[in-house]
């Protein structure tokens, strides 16, 4: 076997990426407070094509050079938009036809392999990563009309958010587009 160089992967340049269909999902940055969370959070939503990053609250926003040094220009063809208070983007998202599934543990949550977004029933779908430390706030997930939870079997509760967010951004993509 031999790695490909970049030319052979044929990639798109960041106005085809503009202009092409997106995979439904947005993922929402609720008070995440490093940058290079921010930044490979872009990263993985080019990965896979996703409609964009919404980055609220204390969630930093580019241009920022923490933030591209993981993103490696991934928050150019992305699209983002900032809101003050996630609960704002959250109403948004409703709006639009949205379902909103914060990523938590929580009472009642639903395991992310359990989880199957119907597309027939919504516009698109919402993927709330919380802070670091503290997680969703707790409005939030008050708002949200599902929570997803990654299964864990190890002695720690919790996974990097950049880690989840990657790991569920892949979920959506196994189930809406592969």
């Amino acid at each position: 076997m031999r790695k490909l160089k970049t030319v052979e992967m044929h990639r798109m340049t960041v106005e085809d990426f503009k202009e092409s269909r997106k995979m439904p999902l947005i993922v929402v940055l609720d008070d995440v407070r490093s940058l290079h969370n921010v930044g490979s959070v872009f990263r993985s939503g080019d990965a896979f094509r996703i409609e964009g990053v919404w980055l609220c609250g204390i969630t930093a926003q580019p241009p920022m050079p923490e933030i591209h040094k993981t993103a490696l220009g991934a928050e150019d063809s992305v699209d983002w938009r900032y809101f003050e208070k996630a609960t704002d983007a959250v109403e948004e998202l409703h709006r639009m036809g949205y379902e909103v599934c914060s990523v938590e543990q929580c009472e009642g949550s639903t395991m992310l392999h359990e989880y199957a977004p119907d597309a027939g029933r919504f516009k698109g779908f919402a993927a709330v990563m919380g802070n670091e430390v503290k997680g969703v706030h707790q409005e939030v997930v008050d708002m949200s009309d599902r929570c997803l939870e990654i299964p864990q079997f190890g002695t720690k509760h919790s996974l990097n958010v950049s880690v989840t967010a990657g790991i569920v951004i892949w979920h959506f993509a196994n189930r809406l587009i592969l």
